[in-house]
């Protein structure tokens, strides 16, 4: 798989003033709800070619980042419920994964439309996250179970029931740890298949004995792994982003500046800035993920809760007023 050469990285002092003054591309599907959160879940592809958009009305949609036009695109139909998320194969450019809220789960060849393989019955799935592998995906549902699903098999490989709301989850880049934010502010750090608590406290009773993450006061919602493994981001309903360093699991900062919920997360390609978003505010929040200044706001028309940074460029795309936006795009097309 070709990927794209990485652009060169911006100084934080040239990147606070460069950021805000770029004009969005915007990426128009007149068939689809205006409403401001229909669009909920948005993805790149391993090279930042397309980017994926999955929302509440059912529409899944990939869009060429280069050509905003919504008449070359490809729409990919079948899921007869709200989309909650979707996520590209990590070593596949055009395999993509979505899981919609009635617990159906489809894998796409979207060169093709075709539909690789679907699974269904899992509940009222919301969370999604590939290993990094790209051998099976972690599905997880509203009743705190989670899914080990497989791009080829028609039935959930396994499953493990959670003893805590569960909200997000992420892969290690190694593919042998999964990250799960829950209900009560914690990350737990679990092994992968098993599912086991990773770090176990052998001086503590039981359940106090597992290993979890701290950061929040209230229910925690959002996480992003660094691209080089530096730190762990977590974000709250509690308004705040945490960073943790990967070695020691030290909380070094925190970020304060988001206006609401922290409903995503997303690191830039080199790691050096983090975007939030949340329902409310005036928009994306960045941040140098260094020294966790808030470097600026982007502004837009209505709040912006999904962001996401291309893997290998500055292009942030996020919503605003039931559309995808991309600042930092490359259009080349009509």
């Amino acid at each position: 798989m070709a990927r794209m050469a990485s652009k060169t990285s911006v100084a934080p002092e040239r990147f606070k003033t460069l950021i805000p003054s770029l004009k969005p591309t915007i990426y128009n599907d007149p068939g689809t709800s205006r409403t401001p959160n229909n669009i909920r879940t948005i993805a790149w592809n391993p090279t930042g070619t397309y980017i994926a958009t999955g929302c509440a009305d059912r529409t899944l949609r990939v869009w060429n980042a280069d050509k905003p036009n919504v008449r070359q695109t490809t729409d990919l139909k079948g899921h007869a419920a709200p989309i909650e998320k979707v996520a590209f194969n990590p070593v596949k450019d055009l395999e993509l994964c979505s899981v919609s809220s009635d617990g159906v789960v489809r894998f796409w060849d979207v060169k093709t439309k075709q539909v690789l393989n679907e699974v269904k019955g899992l509940g009222s799935t919301f969370t999604l996250a590939w290993s990094p592998r790209g051998d099976c995906v972690v599905v997880g549902n509203k009743d705190d179970q989670l899914y080990v699903v497989s791009p080829t098999e028609s039935t959930p490989v396994s499953m493990h029931q959670q003893s805590v709301p569960t909200n997000s989850i992420a892969f290690c880049w190694s593919g042998e740890r999964v990250f799960a934010t829950t209900g009560d502010g914690r990350t737990r750090i679990l092994g992968f298949p098993g599912f086991e608590p990773a770090y176990v406290f052998d001086y503590k009773p039981e359940p106090d004995a597992e290993f979890k993450l701290t950061g929040h006061t209230s229910s925690c919602v959002s996480i992003e792994l660094h691209p080089f493994n530096r730190y762990l981001a977590t974000g709250g309903t509690d308004s705040l982003i945490s960073l943790w360093e990967t070695e020691e699991w030290n909380c070094v900062r925190t970020a304060t500046k988001m206006n609401g919920p922290v409903r995503s997360l997303s690191f830039s390609f080199d790691g050096l800035y983090l975007a939030g978003g949340s329902e409310e505010g005036s928009g994306p929040e960045i941040f140098n993920s260094e020294t966790g200044e808030h470097l600026c706001t982007y502004k837009t028309t209505t709040a912006a809760p999904i962001v996401a940074w291309a893997p290998n460029r500055y292009a942030l795309a996020y919503t605003d007023g039931g559309h995808l936006r991309v600042i930092g795009a490359s259009t080349g097309g009509k």
